[in-house]
Protein backbone atom coordinates (compact mmCIF):
# COMPACT_ATOMS: atom_id res chain seq x y z
CA UNK A 1 0.00 0.00 0.00
CA UNK A 2 1.28 3.50 -1.02
CA UNK A 3 1.30 6.12 1.67
CA UNK A 4 1.34 9.86 1.29
CA UNK A 5 2.63 12.29 3.86
CA UNK A 6 1.82 15.99 4.46
CA UNK A 7 4.12 17.99 5.93
CA UNK A 8 3.60 19.68 8.86
CA UNK A 9 2.15 23.14 9.17
CA UNK A 10 4.77 25.51 10.03
CA UNK A 11 4.74 29.01 11.46
CA UNK A 12 7.11 31.28 10.13
CA UNK A 13 7.43 33.94 13.14
CA UNK A 14 7.94 33.11 17.05
CA UNK A 15 4.76 33.97 18.77
CA UNK A 16 4.69 36.68 21.66
CA UNK A 17 8.14 37.25 23.30
CA UNK A 18 9.18 34.15 24.27
CA UNK A 19 13.05 33.60 23.66
CA UNK A 20 13.06 31.40 20.42
CA UNK A 21 13.31 27.71 22.08
CA UNK A 22 12.25 28.02 25.00
CA UNK A 23 9.27 26.35 26.69
CA UNK A 24 6.39 29.15 26.35
CA UNK A 25 7.45 29.91 22.62
CA UNK A 26 7.30 26.03 21.97
CA UNK A 27 3.78 25.50 23.45
CA UNK A 28 2.50 29.22 21.89
CA UNK A 29 4.00 27.99 18.48
CA UNK A 30 2.15 24.30 18.70
CA UNK A 31 -1.12 26.05 19.93
CA UNK A 32 -0.78 28.07 16.81
CA UNK A 33 -0.18 24.88 14.57
CA UNK A 34 -2.87 23.36 16.39
CA UNK A 35 -5.43 26.06 15.26
CA UNK A 36 -4.50 25.86 12.04
CA UNK A 37 -4.43 22.23 11.87
CA UNK A 38 -7.68 22.22 12.96
CA UNK A 39 -9.33 24.95 10.85
CA UNK A 40 -7.79 22.86 7.73
CA UNK A 41 -9.61 19.78 8.84
CA UNK A 42 -13.01 21.96 9.70
CA UNK A 43 -12.55 23.43 5.92
CA UNK A 44 -11.82 19.69 4.18
CA UNK A 45 -14.80 18.75 6.29
CA UNK A 46 -16.95 21.41 5.31
CA UNK A 47 -15.69 20.94 1.08
CA UNK A 48 -16.30 17.06 1.52
CA UNK A 49 -19.88 17.70 2.85
CA UNK A 50 -21.15 20.67 0.16
CA UNK A 51 -19.45 18.37 -2.32
CA UNK A 52 -21.56 14.95 -1.02
CA UNK A 53 -24.42 17.25 -1.26
CA UNK A 54 -24.06 18.43 -4.80
CA UNK A 55 -23.49 15.32 -5.51
CA UNK A 56 -26.85 13.94 -4.41
CA UNK A 57 -28.79 17.37 -5.69
CA UNK A 58 -27.23 16.76 -9.63
CA UNK A 59 -27.29 13.29 -9.53
CA UNK A 60 -29.71 12.45 -12.17
CA UNK A 61 -33.23 11.06 -11.75
CA UNK A 62 -34.00 7.15 -12.08
CA UNK A 63 -35.01 6.45 -15.82
CA UNK A 64 -39.09 5.99 -15.78
CA UNK A 65 -39.54 1.97 -16.21
CA UNK A 66 -41.91 1.28 -18.91
CA UNK A 67 -42.27 -2.50 -18.07
CA UNK A 68 -41.87 -4.68 -14.68
CA UNK A 69 -40.79 -8.08 -14.14
CA UNK A 70 -41.14 -10.68 -11.85
CA UNK A 71 -37.69 -11.96 -11.85
CA UNK A 72 -34.58 -10.93 -12.00
CA UNK A 73 -31.67 -13.37 -13.02
CA UNK A 74 -28.02 -13.43 -14.06
CA UNK A 75 -26.62 -13.77 -17.39
CA UNK A 76 -23.01 -13.55 -16.74
CA UNK A 77 -20.54 -11.69 -14.86
CA UNK A 78 -20.62 -13.78 -11.54
CA UNK A 79 -17.73 -15.13 -9.12
CA UNK A 80 -15.01 -13.13 -11.49
CA UNK A 81 -11.40 -12.23 -9.72
CA UNK A 82 -9.79 -9.20 -9.66
CA UNK A 83 -7.27 -7.26 -7.82
CA UNK A 84 -8.34 -4.80 -5.16
CA UNK A 85 -9.50 -1.58 -6.32
CA UNK A 86 -9.77 -2.64 -10.10
CA UNK A 87 -12.36 -3.18 -12.70
CA UNK A 88 -13.61 -6.75 -13.12
CA UNK A 89 -12.33 -8.68 -16.65
CA UNK A 90 -15.97 -9.15 -17.55
CA UNK A 91 -18.96 -6.79 -16.89
CA UNK A 92 -21.99 -7.89 -14.84
CA UNK A 93 -25.50 -8.98 -16.76
CA UNK A 94 -28.70 -9.45 -15.32
CA UNK A 95 -31.52 -10.28 -17.25
CA UNK A 96 -35.27 -9.53 -16.11
CA UNK A 97 -38.06 -12.34 -16.84
CA UNK A 98 -41.72 -11.93 -16.10
CA UNK A 99 -43.76 -14.66 -14.41
CA UNK A 100 -43.67 -17.48 -17.37
CA UNK A 101 -40.01 -16.86 -18.19
CA UNK A 102 -39.70 -14.27 -20.66
CA UNK A 103 -37.72 -11.32 -20.81
CA UNK A 104 -38.97 -8.46 -20.33
CA UNK A 105 -37.77 -5.00 -22.05
CA UNK A 106 -38.17 -1.53 -19.99
CA UNK A 107 -37.85 -2.61 -16.63
CA UNK A 108 -35.65 -0.93 -14.41
CA UNK A 109 -32.42 -2.11 -12.67
CA UNK A 110 -30.62 -0.59 -9.81
CA UNK A 111 -26.99 -2.02 -8.87
CA UNK A 112 -25.65 -1.46 -5.12
CA UNK A 113 -22.64 -2.63 -2.73
CA UNK A 114 -20.52 -2.06 -0.34
CA UNK A 115 -18.50 1.36 -0.23
CA UNK A 116 -16.04 1.22 -2.62
CA UNK A 117 -17.31 -0.49 -5.15
CA UNK A 118 -18.19 1.64 -8.38
CA UNK A 119 -20.87 0.53 -11.65
CA UNK A 120 -21.03 2.63 -14.76
CA UNK A 121 -23.73 2.39 -15.25
CA UNK A 122 -25.36 2.33 -11.68
CA UNK A 123 -29.00 2.02 -13.14
CA UNK A 124 -30.78 1.46 -16.31
CA UNK A 125 -33.64 0.00 -18.20
CA UNK A 126 -33.61 -3.35 -19.48
CA UNK A 127 -32.86 -3.28 -23.49
CA UNK A 128 -35.07 -5.66 -25.87
CA UNK A 129 -33.41 -8.71 -24.76
CA UNK A 130 -34.85 -7.53 -21.23
CA UNK A 131 -30.85 -7.15 -19.94
CA UNK A 132 -28.63 -4.75 -18.41
CA UNK A 133 -24.94 -4.32 -18.60
CA UNK A 134 -22.62 -2.84 -16.15
CA UNK A 135 -18.89 -2.17 -15.23
CA UNK A 136 -17.88 -3.34 -11.67
CA UNK A 137 -15.01 -1.97 -9.96
CA UNK A 138 -14.41 -3.62 -6.55
CA UNK A 139 -13.48 -2.22 -3.07
CA UNK A 140 -10.01 -1.40 -1.91
CA UNK A 141 -10.10 -4.55 0.93
CA UNK A 142 -9.19 -8.44 -0.39
CA UNK A 143 -12.53 -10.30 0.53
CA UNK A 144 -15.51 -11.40 -1.54
CA UNK A 145 -17.61 -8.30 -2.57
CA UNK A 146 -22.18 -9.00 -2.66
CA UNK A 147 -23.44 -7.07 -5.49
CA UNK A 148 -27.15 -6.59 -5.78
CA UNK A 149 -29.63 -6.30 -8.60
CA UNK A 150 -33.04 -5.34 -7.94
CA UNK A 151 -35.66 -4.67 -9.59
CA UNK A 152 -39.81 -4.25 -9.08
CA UNK A 153 -42.27 -6.10 -10.18
CA UNK A 154 -46.21 -4.83 -10.82
CA UNK A 155 -47.06 -4.58 -7.18
CA UNK A 156 -43.99 -2.48 -6.93
CA UNK A 157 -42.73 -5.09 -4.93
CA UNK A 158 -38.88 -5.09 -5.03
CA UNK A 159 -37.10 -7.64 -6.27
CA UNK A 160 -33.26 -8.91 -5.45
CA UNK A 161 -30.29 -10.96 -6.97
CA UNK A 162 -27.02 -11.08 -4.92
CA UNK A 163 -23.86 -12.23 -7.16
CA UNK A 164 -20.64 -12.50 -5.33
CA UNK A 165 -17.23 -11.15 -6.71
CA UNK A 166 -13.60 -11.63 -5.50
CA UNK A 167 -11.30 -9.02 -4.82
CA UNK A 168 -7.10 -10.26 -4.18
CA UNK A 169 -5.03 -8.43 -1.97
CA UNK A 170 -1.09 -8.40 -2.72
CA UNK A 171 0.11 -11.99 -1.61
CA UNK A 172 -2.76 -13.41 -3.52
CA UNK A 173 -2.49 -11.72 -6.43
CA UNK A 174 0.92 -12.93 -6.48
CA UNK A 175 -0.39 -16.38 -5.85
CA UNK A 176 -2.59 -15.98 -9.21
CA UNK A 177 0.25 -14.85 -10.68
CA UNK A 178 2.18 -18.33 -9.55
CA UNK A 179 -0.60 -20.36 -10.38
CA UNK A 180 -1.03 -18.88 -13.67
CA UNK A 181 2.60 -19.60 -14.52
CA UNK A 182 3.03 -23.34 -12.78
CA UNK A 183 -0.47 -24.50 -11.79
CA UNK A 184 -2.84 -23.67 -13.73
CA UNK A 185 -2.33 -26.04 -17.12
CA UNK A 186 -2.83 -29.02 -15.20
CA UNK A 187 -5.81 -27.92 -12.35
CA UNK A 188 -7.91 -26.05 -14.57
CA UNK A 189 -9.95 -28.34 -17.03
CA UNK A 190 -10.63 -25.66 -19.44
CA UNK A 191 -8.18 -24.47 -22.07
CA UNK A 192 -7.78 -20.95 -23.50
CA UNK A 193 -6.12 -19.33 -26.80
CA UNK A 194 -2.88 -18.68 -24.65
CA UNK A 195 -2.87 -21.96 -22.78
CA UNK A 196 -4.03 -25.69 -24.01
CA UNK A 197 -5.03 -27.24 -20.87
CA UNK A 198 -3.55 -30.92 -20.34
CA UNK A 199 -6.41 -31.89 -17.16
CA UNK A 200 -7.55 -34.47 -19.93
CA UNK A 201 -4.39 -35.90 -20.81
CA UNK A 202 -3.60 -37.19 -16.74
CA UNK A 203 -4.78 -40.29 -15.55
CA UNK A 204 -5.81 -39.01 -12.32
CA UNK A 205 -7.25 -35.65 -12.65
CA UNK A 206 -6.32 -32.61 -10.18
CA UNK A 207 -8.56 -30.64 -8.30
CA UNK A 208 -9.54 -27.46 -9.48
CA UNK A 209 -8.59 -24.87 -7.01
CA UNK A 210 -12.24 -23.68 -6.79
CA UNK A 211 -13.25 -26.96 -5.94
CA UNK A 212 -13.62 -25.63 -2.34
CA UNK A 213 -15.47 -29.43 -1.19
CA UNK A 214 -12.08 -31.34 -1.64
CA UNK A 215 -10.00 -28.07 -0.72
CA UNK A 216 -11.14 -26.95 2.27
CA UNK A 217 -10.88 -30.10 3.68
CA UNK A 218 -6.94 -30.22 3.59
CA UNK A 219 -4.89 -28.25 5.64
CA UNK A 220 -2.29 -25.64 4.96
CA UNK A 221 0.28 -27.80 6.33
CA UNK A 222 -0.63 -30.35 4.31
CA UNK A 223 -1.41 -28.33 1.31
CA UNK A 224 2.72 -26.92 1.54
CA UNK A 225 3.90 -30.44 1.80
CA UNK A 226 2.15 -31.35 -1.58
CA UNK A 227 3.37 -28.64 -3.32
CA UNK A 228 7.01 -28.72 -1.91
CA UNK A 229 7.45 -32.35 -1.61
CA UNK A 230 4.50 -33.59 -4.40
CA UNK A 231 1.76 -35.99 -4.33
CA UNK A 232 3.40 -38.77 -2.72
CA UNK A 233 4.08 -36.82 0.31
CA UNK A 234 0.87 -37.37 1.91
CA UNK A 235 0.04 -40.53 -0.17
CA UNK A 236 -1.17 -38.49 -3.58
CA UNK A 237 -0.89 -38.87 -7.00
CA UNK A 238 2.54 -38.83 -8.28
CA UNK A 239 1.70 -37.23 -11.22
CA UNK A 240 1.84 -33.82 -8.59
CA UNK A 241 5.64 -32.82 -8.70
CA UNK A 242 7.31 -31.67 -6.39
CA UNK A 243 7.70 -27.08 -6.65
CA UNK A 244 10.25 -27.07 -3.56
CA UNK A 245 13.15 -26.62 -5.21
CA UNK A 246 11.32 -24.21 -7.55
CA UNK A 247 9.13 -21.96 -5.20
CA UNK A 248 10.13 -19.89 -2.20
CA UNK A 249 8.13 -20.71 1.03
CA UNK A 250 6.63 -17.40 0.39
CA UNK A 251 5.62 -18.17 -2.89
CA UNK A 252 3.56 -21.59 -1.38
CA UNK A 253 2.14 -19.51 1.15
CA UNK A 254 0.94 -16.85 -1.49
CA UNK A 255 -0.43 -19.41 -3.30
CA UNK A 256 -2.22 -21.24 -0.52
CA UNK A 257 -4.05 -18.02 -0.12
CA UNK A 258 -4.74 -17.36 -3.44
CA UNK A 259 -6.33 -21.24 -3.34
CA UNK A 260 -8.26 -20.54 -0.21
CA UNK A 261 -9.76 -17.16 -1.49
CA UNK A 262 -11.09 -18.70 -5.28
CA UNK A 263 -12.59 -21.85 -3.51
CA UNK A 264 -16.35 -22.39 -3.81
CA UNK A 265 -17.68 -22.98 -1.35
CA UNK A 266 -15.55 -20.11 0.49
CA UNK A 267 -12.79 -21.30 2.99
CA UNK A 268 -12.85 -20.30 6.50
CA UNK A 269 -9.95 -18.37 5.05
CA UNK A 270 -11.41 -16.63 2.30
CA UNK A 271 -11.46 -13.33 4.04
CA UNK A 272 -14.58 -11.09 4.49
CA UNK A 273 -17.71 -10.75 2.96
CA UNK A 274 -18.95 -7.12 2.13
CA UNK A 275 -22.17 -6.00 1.24
CA UNK A 276 -24.31 -3.16 1.01
CA UNK A 277 -25.48 -1.37 4.33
Amino acid sequence: MTCYFMDPVRTADYVGTATPGCPAERSSAASVRGRIVFSLVVAILMTLLATSCSHKSESAALPKPTAFGAAIVESSGGKQIAQTGSLLPQPVVVQVNDAQGTAVAGALVEFAAAAGVTFDPPNGLTDSSGQVTTNVSLGGMAGRYQITASTFDKSHKKVELNLEEIALGYQQTLGRRLNDQYCERCHNPESTVERVSNYDNLEVKPHPFTEGDTLNKISDADLTAIISHGGPALSKSALMPAWGNTLSKADIQALISYIRAISDPPSRNAGPVYAKN
